[in-house]
C-alpha cells in the first residue's frame, strides 16, 4: 500500500514537467522540413555534409562559429542513415537544435527550483512556448546550443557552490568549454555570470576549502574540452590557432572602424521583439510575458531573495550588453528568454501568495502561455518564412524549393553540360543542389556561360545573356525577398 502511494505521489510530482517537456519537444520537432533553409542554415548544413563525406572537419574563423553543432549532428545523421551530404535532410540537421532546445526547458526547471516547485514549472513552460525559443530551436544555428550549455554551466556551478564536490567543478568546466566551442561570444555570458556572482554573494563562500584547486580543475576541463573540439579531436591542431583568430577577425568586421555589416539596429531592437508592434497587417507581441517579467524585476529589487536578484542582474547585464552592440540579429533574443521566464514565474508566485491570489495567478499564467503559444505557432508554423515575421531574418524565399527539380530535369536533358550558378550571392542553393554532379558557382560571368541550366542574379543577367551562344528560355525565381534570379533553360 505504501509503495503504491509512493508511485502515485511520484507520478503526480513528475507528470507536469514531463508534459511540459513533451510539449516543448513537439513544438520544436513537428514538421521540421516545412520551412525553406535559411542561407546560414544551408551554409552550416553543407559543412556538416562535408564532414560526413570526408570524415574531417577544420574550423574556419571567418564567418563561421564553433564546431559543437556539427559534431552533435553526426550521431543523429548516422542513426537516421544519412551518411553523405546527398542523403542529408533538413529534418536531420534541425533535430540538433530541437533536442538542445528541449533540454534547455528541463535545465531551466531545475535551475528555477529555488522559486518553488510550481513557479519553476511555470518558468519552464514559458520557455517551452516562447516564440524566439521555439523558432530558433528549429533553426540549424549555434544559438540554441549556446543557451543550453550556459544553463547547464550555471546549474553545475551552483551545485558545486552548495556541495563543494569536485565533480561539479569539472562538470562546470566541461560545459564552459562546450560554450566556447559553440560560439566565440561565450565569454560575454561568462563575464555576466561572474559579475552577477560578485554583486549577489554577500560574503558567502562555496562549501569547500579547495576553491583554488577546484577552479584550476574547472579551467583545465574547459580548456581541454574546447581544444578537443577546435582541433577536431587532435586531427587538426591548426584549429586551435584559428579559434583565437576568431576574435581578431571579429575586430576587423565589428570594430569601431569597421564598415557597416547591414545588421546594425537601434539599441531598443530587442525590447521591440518582446513588446508589441505591427508589420504589414500582422501584430507581433509578447506583452503578457514581458509584463510579468517586468514586475518580477521590481520584485527582485524589493525582496532579499539571492536567486531572484541574481536572475534579474544576469538578465539585465545580458540585455544591456546585447543592446549596446550595434550588430543585432533576432536569434540573440533567445538569451533573454530564460531570465525573463524566471522573473515572470516570480511574479506569478508573488500573486499566488496574495489573498485569493491563486486564481489570479492561474489566470495570468494561462493568458501568458496562450498568447506566447499563439505567437510561436504563427512564427514557426503559419508564416515561418514570411518577411513580416520578425524571426525570419533575411530569410530564403519559398521559391528556393523549386531550384532542385529544375536542376534535376536539366541534368536529365543534358548529362554532359554543367549547371552554372552565376551570382554574387547564391546561398542556400549549394544545399538545395547538393548531390547533383557538375554544378559550378561563379561570382562573375565566366567566358563560357552555356550550360544545361544557368542561374544568374538579376544584376548579372545581362552580362550572362551576352555570353550565351545557344537559344535559351528565361524564367524568374526569388532567392530571398528583393533578390531575384534569372534562369536560362536551353531550348530543345
Amino acid at each position: 500500500m505504501r509503495h503504491s502511494k509512493h508511485v502515485v505521489t511520484s507520478l503526480f510530482r513528475w507528470l507536469p514537467l514531463a508534459l511540459i517537456t513533451l510539449g516543448a519537444f513537439w513544438l520544436r520537432t513537428h514538421d521540421l522540413a516545412r520551412r525553406p533553409m535559411h542561407a546560414d542554415e544551408a551554409n552550416q548544413a553543407v559543412k556538416l555534409g562535408e564532414l560526413l563525406d570526408s570524415g574531417r572537419y577544420a574550423f574556419d574563423p571567418r564567418d563561421h562559429h564553433g564546431p559543437t553543432l556539427y559534431f552533435a549532428a553526426l550521431p543523429i545523421a548516422w542513426v537516421r542513415g544519412e551518411r553523405s551530404i546527398a542523403l542529408l535532410s533538413e529534418t536531420t540537421v534541425r533535430l540538433v537544435p530541437a533536442i538542445f532546445g528541449t533540454l534547455a526547458v528541463l535545465l531551466l526547471a531545475t535551475l528555477a527550483a529555488p522559486l518553488g516547485r510550481w513557479p519553476a514549472l511555470a518558468a519552464a513552460a514559458l520557455l517551452a512556448v516562447s516564440p524566439p525559443a521555439v523558432y530558433f530551436s528549429r533553426d540549424f544555428i549555434q544559438e540554441t546550443l549556446l543557451v543550453t550549455f550556459t544553463l547547464g554551466a550555471l546549474l553545475a556551478a551552483r551545485a558545486w557552490w552548495r556541495s563543494g564536490l569536485t565533480r561539479w567543478a569539472l562538470a562546470t568546466g566541461i560545459l564552459i568549454g562546450l560554450m566556447q566551442a559553440t560560439k566565440a561570444s561565450a565569454p560575454l555570458f561568462l563575464a555576466a555570470a561572474a559579475l552577477t556572482l560578485v554583486l549577489t554573494r554577500n560574503g558567502e563562500r562555496p562549501a569547500t576549502r579547495r576553491i583554488r584547486r577546484d577552479a584550476a580543475m574547472a579551467f583545465a576541463a574547459a580548456l581541454l574540452t574546447a581544444a578537443l573540439l577546435y582541433s577536431s579531436f587532435g586531427t587538426n591542431f591548426a584549429g586551435l590557432r584559428a579559434a583565437l583568430d576568431t576574435y581578431a577577425h571579429a575586430l576587423t568586421r565589428f570594430g569601431a572602424d569597421a564598415a557597416p555589416t547591414g545588421h546594425e539596429k537601434p539599441w531598443w531592437y530587442y525590447l521591440k521583439l518582446f513588446g508589441w508592434f505591427r508589420d504589414g497587417g500582422l501584430v507581433w507581441h509578447q506583452i503578457a510575458f514581458s509584463t510579468l517579467a517586468a514586475v518580477g524585476l521590481v520584485i527582485a529589487g524589493v525582496r532579499r531573495d539571492p536567486f531572484l536578484r541574481a536572475a534579474a542582474i544576469y538578465t539585465a547585464l545580458i540585455a544591456i550588453a546585447l543592446s549596446t552592440f550595434a550588430y543585432k540579429t533576432p536569434w540573440h533574443a533567445i538569451h533573454f528568454v530564460p531570465g525573463l521566464a524566471v522573473l515572470a514565474a516570480a511574479t506569478l508566485a508573488a500573486i499566488a501568495r496574495l489573498r485569493t491570489g491563486r486564481l489570479a495567478a492561474v489566470a495570468f499564467v494561462f493568458i501568458a502561455l496562450a498568447t506566447q503559444f499563439q505567437q510561436a505557432w504563427r512564427a514557426a508554423f503559419l508564416r515561418p518564412a514570411d518577411q513580416r515575421n520578425p524571426y525570419a531574418y533575411v530569410h530564403s524565399s519559398p521559391d528556393v524549393l523549386k531550384f532542385r527539380p529544375l536542376a534535376e530535369a536539366a541534368r536529365i536533358r543534358a548529362l554532359d553540360q554543367p549547371i552554372r550558378v552565376i551570382s554574387e550571392e547564391y546561398w542556400p542553393l549549394p544545399w538545395y543542389l547538393r548531390g547533383i554532379p557538375h554544378v559550378g558557382y561563379w561570382a562573375t560571368p565566366p567566358d563560357d556561360c552555356d550550360g544545361a541550366l544557368v542561374i544568374a542574379s538579376s544584376t548579372q543577367a545581362d552580362a550572362v545573356r551576352a555570353k550565351l551562344h545557344g537559344t535559351y528560355r528565361e524564367s524568374f525565381l526569388g532567392l530571398r525577398p528583393g533578390f531575384i534570379c534569372v534562369l536560362f533553360t536551353p531550348e530543345p
